[in-house]
């Protein structure tokens, strides 16, 4: 079991709400409201719910009309800006790094921690510590983080978790058992759904159960190697190192849709966008990709993903695109489809240039042309080909959509609240500002244009040395 004098303090934090406290941080009137980071239609899923919105059941993952009914008319969706998030968990972890040497940085909202000077410290001198990195953040960025402590990193992370919101707990090794022995094994890191159905046929409902369980049981039961993993974390055992995790695996871009996509040509320019938007950021990664993903989510919500691995890793857009569309079903052969998504893995620094790229440019269904795809035009003035065909699929883009950031020269920098019947109304705020007052303009005013969201931060200095 475990050794009570182990001086071992890892420390899990786990940024609050983060899409969702972003969005009420740099728009104040957002603040103390039911906010739903997922868009504007209502389709797709919740990227991010405030604790607002949670305490009506919505929550990540959730589709956006089922957690907008749960809340009602008060709640308030945006769609995601993930310049913002980024661009916050940049400044989150760099205070997070002037605190501790090492962090293992397991999300853009949380991370592992295992500070040298904690070792052997008392659980009240954690709990300090803790708190002055919590109050570092809030008062460097602005927002609320959450902060657990244990002897490992399955009870440094189950402690964030009671830590919540905005707070700290911290679980003394003496205290393990005690606290872990009642919670669900699903608490378990690697403790999925088939995992917990298995010790649910067995009887065994909580960490407490599998703790009490032989080795030899579990081995049976779980196979040799995840099970005695996890009999020894539910005994209150765990070694496991804090280190910086390895790069992205993958880069990818994913869109849902308004409508479902009922045509095959509909289909093809949505692949378009999803690619184009996925290619640019393989560019900006640096490396080449072997294995080309395509994914559909249909109006069921159940997904179909197909994947093809070349035998080079490439970053050709010809290449990679002629892939993607091989890989790609149309509603004849699915139904309708909400959802398109590309993604790339097996990256790699080396790319390869080969003789005959054009073998794996081939058996392309009919559908957009190769030679109109365009990449690397940074100067934002190019419509492509790409826009027209949505443009003609869709509509025309209205000029202002619901939560786009917006600044206007007077007034300054401001959101979208609302569009519609040739007007615009604005709230004029940022994190600095205080709740803004809403003005209304004429839709084509000139005086409008859009905005960079990350104004809405007012991080100007520190933008300009990071």
């Amino acid at each position: 079991m475990i050794d009570h004098t182990s001086p071992r303090w890892v420390l899990h934090i786990d940024m609050d709400a983060f899409y969702a406290s972003c969005e009420q941080l740099t728009r104040p009137t957002l603040k103390g409201r039911p906010v739903l980071v997922a868009g504007v239609s209502g389709r797709g899923v919740v990227a991010g719910a405030s604790y607002e919105a949670r305490a009506f059941g919505a929550h990540s993952a959730m589709p956006t009309h089922r957690a907008a009914r749960l809340i009602g008319y008060s709640a308030v969706l945006v769609a995601p800006r993930r310049i913002i998030y980024t661009t916050a968990s940049r400044r989150v972890f760099q205070v997070i790094e002037e605190h501790v040497g090492l962090v293992e940085k397991l999300s853009i909202d949380e991370g592992f921690m295992e500070p040298a000077e904690l070792a052997g410290a008392k659980a009240s001198e954690v709990h300090a510590w803790a708190e002055q990195l919590r109050s570092a953040i809030r008062e460097e960025t602005g927002l609320p983080a959450s902060i657990g402590a244990g002897a490992g990193k399955q009870y440094a992370k189950i402690s964030s978790g009671l830590a919540k919101p905005d707070g700290v707990f911290v679980m003394p090794p003496q205290e393990h058992q005690a606290l872990l022995n009642p919670l669900n094994v699903n608490k378990l890191w690697g403790v999925g759904p088939v995992t917990e159905s298995k010790l649910h046929q067995l009887g065994v409902e909580t960490i407490g159960d599998l703790a009490e369980l032989n080795e030899k049981d579990v081995r049976i039961l779980l196979g040799d190697t995840i099970g005695p993993s996890l009999h020894q974390l539910a005994r209150g055992l765990d070694e496991r190192s804090v280190a910086p995790r390895a790069i992205a695996k993958s880069v990818g871009a994913e869109h849902t849709y308004p409508q479902d996509l009922l045509a095959r040509a509909d289909v093809d320019t949505a692949l378009e966008r999803s690619f184009k938007d996925a290619h640019r950021r393989l560019r900006r990664d640096g490396r080449g990709a072997r294995t080309v993903s395509v994914k559909l989510r249909m109006s069921d919500f159940h997904i179909e993903s197909r994947s093809f691995t070349l035998p080079y890793a490439t970053d050709d857009p010809e290449t990679l695109k002629a892939t993607a569309f091989r890989l790609l079903r149309y509603p004849d052969e699915v139904g309708p489809i909400r959802l398109v998504g590309v993604s790339f893995s097996g990256l790699e620094s080396a790319r390869q240039d080969v003789l005959f790229p054009e073998l794996d440019q081939l058996a392309q269904p009919a559908g957009p042309s190769n030679n109109d795809y365009e990449v690397g035009v940074s100067d934002g003035t190019l419509i492509d080909r790409v826009d027209r065909e949505e443009s003609r699929i869709f509509g025309p883009k209205p000029r202002w959509t619901a939560t786009q950031d917006v600044h206007h020269p007077e007034h300054g920098h401001g959101w979208v609240q609302g569009a519609g019947r040739g007007v615009v109304t604005i709230r004029f705020e940022t994190r600095t500002t205080g709740p803004g007052r809403a003005r209304t303009f004429p839709a084509d005013d000139p005086a409008l244009r859009e905005a960079d969201p990350l104004d809405s931060l007012d991080w100007d200095e520190w933008l300009a040395q990071n």
